[in-house]
C-alpha cells in the first residue's frame, strides 16, 4: 500500500505521494491515513468544475498518470469580465480557499505551461506572462511535461533533472531515444504544438452571465435576473437569424453548489417574455423549491441548442398558418415545464399502412413543426381512438364476405344499424414472416349511436372460416 495524497503537514514531515505506506509509518508516529476514494474524487473535481463555469464556458479536467487531479480553465476572451488576469486568479483562489481548498493556480499561454507552472512552481499563484513559457519552465522539474514514469526514470538515469537541461539537447537524438512523446510534450508546453482538450460539458453556442453586487435569493430576483440575460442573448440570437432550442441556467450559490436548470423548447425562439415564463414555470417545478441557502452570487445563460429561425411578414389573419404553429410550440413549451417533457407526447406519422404502425408517439418537443399529415399517404376514415391491440369479437353477417350484422364486444351485443367497407389494407411482406392475413376493414355503427372500427382477417375458404376484431372506436 503506497500514499497517494498527503496534506502540507505530511509534507512538512518528509513524506511524498507514491511513497510505501509502511516506511511513512516508520517516519512518522499515529499517522493519520484514510483509504482512497478515486471515484468520488472524481465526482467531486467534475463537481468543482461545473462550478468554475462561472468564469469561463469552457472547462476540462486534467491530470498525470494517477488521473485527473485538476483543471483547466480556458479563459481566452473572459479575464477582462473579471478585471483581468490577476483579479480572476485572486477572486477564484479566495472562493476555493473559503471552501476549505488548498489552490495552486497558474496562468501561461499553454496548457502545459499551465499545468506545471501550478504544480511545481514556488508560488501558489503566478501568472506567465505572453511568451515567457520557456524562462517560467527552464528550472521545473521533468514531471512538469507529464511525462511517463518510466521516461522520467531514464531521463534522470541520464544526468536530467530539469526541464531546462532537455531545451539545450538536439531534438534528433531524444526522438530516437524517446519517440515522440517526449517532443510532442515539450512543443506543447512551449506553444510549438496544439494541445487539444476535451471539456467537461460542450461549450454554449451563446452565452451571458452576471455577477451580483449583493447575492439574491428570491425566486422573483432570480427571475428577473434570467430576463435580463435573455434580452442580451436576443440580441446575439437576432443578429445572426437564430434562435433558442435548449437553454441552461446556472445559479451559483455561495458555498460554492450549483443550481443548474436545463428549458427545452418546441421551436426556435427569441421571444424574452416567452423564455422568461418558461423559466418561472420550471423554478416551480424544483421538487424543495428553490433552495438559495445564503443566496446566489451569480448567474449565467447558455443556449446549449440554436437552430435558424426564419423572419416572416406578421400577418393580421386570424388563420394565419404561422401563427397557429407558434402558439402550438408555445403551449407545448409550458406544458413541459409544467408537467416534464416525458409527459407531453405527440403523434407523428410513419411510413407504414398497417394502422397500428402508421403513428408513432414522440415528445412534442422532439420537432418544431406539426407533423404533415397532409403529406402522409391517404387514407380512409380512421378512428379517434385506436386500440393498443385489435381485441377478437363475435361477428355474425348475412354472408360470408359481407359487413357485419351485429357483433359481441366485451360481453357487449351491439345490433348493427348501418356499415360501411370494406377497405382491404394488405400486410407489408417486407416486415413480416408471412403469417399475417390481409385484412377487410369496416366501419360500422349500432342501433345507439356508437360507431367501431371492426376488421375480418384473411379470406373465406375451404373450411377456413376468418377471426374478426375490434381495431378502434370512433368519438
Amino acid at each position: 500500500m503506497r500514499l497517494v495524497a498527503v496534506n502540507s503537514a505530511a509534507r512538512r514531515s518528509g513524506l511524498t505521494a507514491g511513497e510505501l505506506l509502511a516506511n511513512a509509518r516508520s517516519k512518522v508516529r499515529n499517522l493519520q491515513v484514510r483509504d482512497a476514494d478515486p471515484a468520488a474524487d472524481s465526482a467531486a473535481l467534475r463537481k468543482l468544475g461545473f462550478w468554475c463555469l462561472r468564469y469561463t464556458p469552457t472547462v476540462m479536467a486534467c491530470g498525470g498518470e494517477s488521473g485527473a487531479d485538476g483543471l483547466f480553465l480556458d479563459i481566452t476572451g473572459a479575464a477582462h469580465l473579471f478585471g483581468g488576469e490577476a483579479a480572476l486568479l485572486a477572486d477564484l483562489a479566495g472562493r476555493l480557499r473559503a471552501f476549505g481548498l488548498i489552490p495552486r493556480l497558474a496562468v501561461a499561454g499553454t496548457a502545459g505551461a499551465a499545468w506545471a507552472v501550478a504544480r511545481f512552481g514556488e508560488r501558489e499563484c503566478a501568472i506567465v506572462p505572453s511568451g515567457g513559457e520557456e524562462e517560467a519552465l527552464r528550472d521545473l522539474p521533468l514531471a512538469g511535461l507529464r511525462l511517463s514514469a518510466q521516461t522520467q526514470l531514464l531521463l534522470r538515469r541520464l544526468g536530467f533533472r530539469r526541464i531546462g537541461d532537455l531545451l539545450r539537447q538536439p531534438r534528433a537524438p531524444l526522438a530516437g531515444r524517446f519517440g515522440e512523446d517526449l517532443l510532442l510534450r515539450l512543443d506543447q508546453a512551449l506553444g510549438r504544438a496544439p494541445e487539444p482538450l476535451s471539456p467537461l460539458v460542450s461549450p454554449p453556442a451563446y452565452r451571458a452571465h452576471v455577477v451580483f453586487a449583493e447575492p439574491i435569493g428570491s425566486e422573483a430576483h432570480v427571475i428577473e435576473g434570467a430576463r435580463r440575460l435573455l434580452v442580451e442573448l436576443s440580441e446575439d440570437l437576432d443578429r445572426n437569424g437564430a434562435g433558442a432550442r435548449k437553454l441552461r441556467l446556472l445559479l451559483f450559490r455561495l458555498d460554492g453548489k450549483v443550481l443548474s436548470l436545463t428549458i427545452g423548447l418546441a421551436a426556435p425562439s427569441r421571444d424574452v417574455a416567452h423564455m422568461t415564463g418558461l423559466i418561472a414555470l420550471r423554478l416551480d417545478r424544483l421538487p424543495n423549491g428553490l433552495e438559495a441557502d445564503f443566496g446566489f452570487d451569480a448567474m449565467s445563460l447558455h443556449v446549449l441548442l440554436a437552430e435558424p429561425m426564419a423572419e416572416r411578414q406578421a400577418l393580421f389573419a386570424v388563420d394565419d398558418e404561422a401563427a397557429v404553429a407558434a402558439g402550438l410550440a408555445r403551449l407545448i413549451d409550458r406544458l413541459e415545464q409544467r408537467l416534464g417533457r416525458a409527459a407531453v407526447r405527440r403523434l407523428h406519422p410513419r411510413q407504414s399502412h398497417i394502422p397500428e404502425r402508421a403513428v408513432i408517439l414522440k415528445p412534442a418537443g422532439d420537432v418544431g413543426a406539426l407533423p404533415d399529415w397532409a403529406a402522409a399517404r391517404s387514407v380512409g376514415a380512421r378512428p379517434l381512438l385506436l386500440l393498443p391491440r385489435p381485441e377478437a369479437t363475435e361477428v355474425v353477417a348475412l354472408v360470408p364476405e359481407g359487413p357485419p350484422r351485429q357483433f359481441r364486444w366485451r360481453g357487449v351485443l351491439h345490433q348493427v344499424a348501418d356499415a360501411e367497407g370494406p377497405e382491404r389494407i394488405a400486410p407489408e411482406w417486407w416486415h413480416t414472416s408471412g403469417d399475417e392475413a390481409e385484412r377487410d376493414y369496416y366501419v360500422v355503427e349500432d342501433t345507439a349511436g356508437r360507431r367501431f372500427w371492426l376488421y375480418r382477417a384473411g379470406r373465406y375458404g375451404a373450411g377456413v372460416i376468418p377471426a374478426w376484431f375490434v381495431h378502434g372506436v370512433f368519438a
